[in-house]
């Protein structure tokens, strides 16, 4: 599956109105540990390798179709850790713990967030607050093939239009971390073109 999301600003008054009508999914708490090489090799090629509640998970970039929006993001996720190591070519020797520590490949940010989650007719909700005073809202559609991206851009924006939100930017979590946290890190992707701002 193919992840297509996008990250905005909504306050509590248009959360309610986001939020009315929509079926509500849970609560809960998330653990994230992120993980790269000292030269941000991984995030450089945007690639962003974490822990969550303890498994490893590795979101790749989908790089064959054309973006609508450059604010939004659009990733397979790999969550088996065979699938990772051998995205990585990583030894396979070894666990892949252990692999990525032979590598060098080491934490580099630890975010706590409390997540909302609600379904929306076919879109999925996320309300994060994270633990370094963060607040996002995500909009998040699947597809199964790079060919249905374009119509879930636009169903994305669609959806924000609806709502009046569609000129507001946000970053995601971990990008604002970085941005917080590590202004060597946040430049380099910026130079790359992973970071696209302004």
């Amino acid at each position: 599956m193919i992840e297509i999301e996008k990250n905005f600003e909504a306050g509590e008054e248009m959360k309610k109105r986001i939020i009315d009508g929509a079926e509500f999914l849970g609560r809960k708490t998330i653990t994230d540990v992120y993980y790269d090489v000292a030269d941000f090799r991984l995030t450089r090629n945007d690639y962003w390798l974490r822990q969550r509640d303890g498994r490893f998970e590795l979101k790749v970039p989908v790089r064959g179709v054309k973006t609508r929006d450059g604010g939004i993001d659009r990733y397979t996720e790999l969550e088996s850790d065979d699938e990772i190591i051998q995205e990585l070519k990583l030894p396979t020797s070894a666990s892949i713990a252990e692999s990525l520590n032979k590598q060098e490949i080491l934490p580099f940010a630890r975010i706590v967030t409390d997540r909302e989650t609600y379904r929306k007719g076919e879109f999925h909700l996320d309300f994060d607050e994270m633990d370094f005073g963060f607040v996002t809202f995500e909009v998040e559609l699947m597809v199964t093939d790079e060919s249905e991206i374009p119509a879930a851009e636009i169903k994305i924006e669609e959806f924000a239009k609806s709502y009046g939100i569609s000129s507001t930017k946000a970053r995601g979590k971990v990008i604002e971390y970085i941005f917080r946290r590590n202004p060597k890190h946040f430049r380099a992707l910026e130079r790359v073109g992973v970071i696209r701002e302004g």
